[in-house]
């Protein structure tokens, strides 16, 4: 057992794939905790408790269209004319009152006559303009319904309680704040939202050989990298306190990893065994407990997964960029969503529409498209290449050996 009381983990070495997406996930088994946010400051977080509607929704029969709200068979007598957020009157059988789309069906309204349905006949006289979206026609007299002269019960009418009741569950717990869940909770009533404390995340982008800006030359490289990763980390629930490029330098880094306050720290590089290489040193010395080192998957097999002091962890990403984008959706991806209390992904397997050539011993991550037969392989998917990763639609996990056509095969979203 750990110091925390919490079992411990055993240390993977060149572990599979989805052995080492297993151990991500397991890392962060215990969510952070719930808290209270206003909608406004709820998007990108996860619902810790399911949501359930506050009211019905609507709260009232409500007009679809705009029209007349009519009570009865007709003609109506036109009487009166009532719009969204005003108050209504009870209508009586033959009546029928003027309605805007969205405004509250009246007491004793049994359907809504579209405007374009409609016309109205001033009473003892000739027929009137037929109602058009200028408002002609829709003065006091005899309203009728052309064509058939009925309007069915129910007609255009979204009744109370269509889309949900008061206190039904709406939305699961572990589900993302979306715009979309946002809207819902406001449309039933929250004015807040419980939800996990969002991870949050320091990006620690290593080597002498990167430079943010311009041209690269003389042996330098742009980083691609520190543009790609925080929005990624940001839609996988993580809060980005900070990126700094940190230099090759043992001491450096091994303060960078120690002093970082973020609940998981992201690093780019210095995962081999390379001259330069310090991150398993830098580790070390900070008191870190590797959890994986080294996972069967191409690209981005010296990727690595590390428990640090406080009950924080470190995502160590290869720093070619496919390679990273290998190791994120392996270790750092499966870590975040399960600290942020959401749950595994469901793997659904689409069809391959050709070979999808393998690695002959391990995983392969490999950007594709669909198409009209299945899923296609792109090219340019070399572990320093993002070209392929630019136009793909997903990642495709290709087990060791390939796939033939036809076979199924399990897709990762695209940053």
């Amino acid at each position: 057992m750990t110091e925390a009381g919490r079992p411990s983990q055993r240390h993977l070495t060149d572990c599979s794939w989805p052995q080492a997406r297993r151990a991500a996930r397991l890392a962060g088994r215990r969510p952070l905790p719930a808290i209270e946010a206003a909608l406004a400051d709820a998007l990108g977080h996860t619902l810790a408790v399911p949501l359930a509607a506050l009211t019905d929704l609507p709260a009232f029969d409500t007009s679809a269209m705009d029209g007349w709200a009519v009570s009865g068979p007709g003609p109506w007598r036109t009487v009166g004319r009532v719009l969204a957020g005003q108050p209504c009157a009870p209508i009586a059988d033959g009546e029928a009152v003027e309605i805007a789309t969205g405004a509250q069906l009246p007491p004793g309204a049994t359907a809504v006559l579209r405007r374009e349905h409609g016309r109205t006949v001033p009473d003892g006289g000739a027929p009137a303009a037929v109602a058009t979206a200028t408002g002609q026609g829709l003065g006091p007299g005899l309203l009728h319904a052309l064509g058939t002269g009925s309007v069915p019960p129910g007609q255009d009418v979204r009744p109370r309680g269509q889309e949900c009741r008061r206190g039904e569950p709406l939305l699961p717990a572990g589900t993302p704040v979306t715009p979309a869940v946002l809207g819902l909770a406001a449309a039933c009533g929250h004015d807040r939202l419980t939800v996990h404390r969002r991870p949050t995340v320091e990006l620690l982008v290593l080597g002498d050989e990167l430079v943010d800006s311009g041209l690269p030359s003389a042996g330098l490289v742009r980083d691609a990298l520190g543009p790609l990763l925080p929005p990624w980390l940001h839609a996988a629930g993580a809060e980005l306190i900070g990126r700094r490029h940190v230099r090759d330098d043992f001491g450096l880094l091994r303060d960078a990893v120690r002093h970082s306050p973020a609940d998981v720290v992201v690093t780019t590089g210095g995962t081999a065994a390379g001259p330069v290489d310090f991150l398993h040193e830098a580790l070390a010395a900070a008191g870190g407990r590797l959890l994986v080192d080294g996972v069967a998957v191409r690209p981005g097999h010296p990727m690595l997964l590390a428990e640090l002091p406080g009950g924080r962890h470190l995502v160590g990403l290869p720093g070619n960029p496919l390679a990273a984008v290998a190791g994120a959706v392996t270790l750092a991806l499966p870590l975040l969503h399960a600290l942020s209390g959401r749950p595994a992904p469901e793997a659904r397997p689409e069809t391959a529409a050709v070979v999808l050539p393998g690695h002959p011993a391990d995983t392969r991550l490999l950007p594709v498209v669909r198409g009209e037969r299945g899923v296609l392989p792109l090219a340019f998917d070399g572990p320093a290449m993002l070209r392929g990763l630019a136009l793909a639609e997903a990642l495709a996990v290709v087990p060791p050996g390939g796939l033939p056509a036809g076979a199924g095969v399990e897709l990762l979203a695209t940053p």
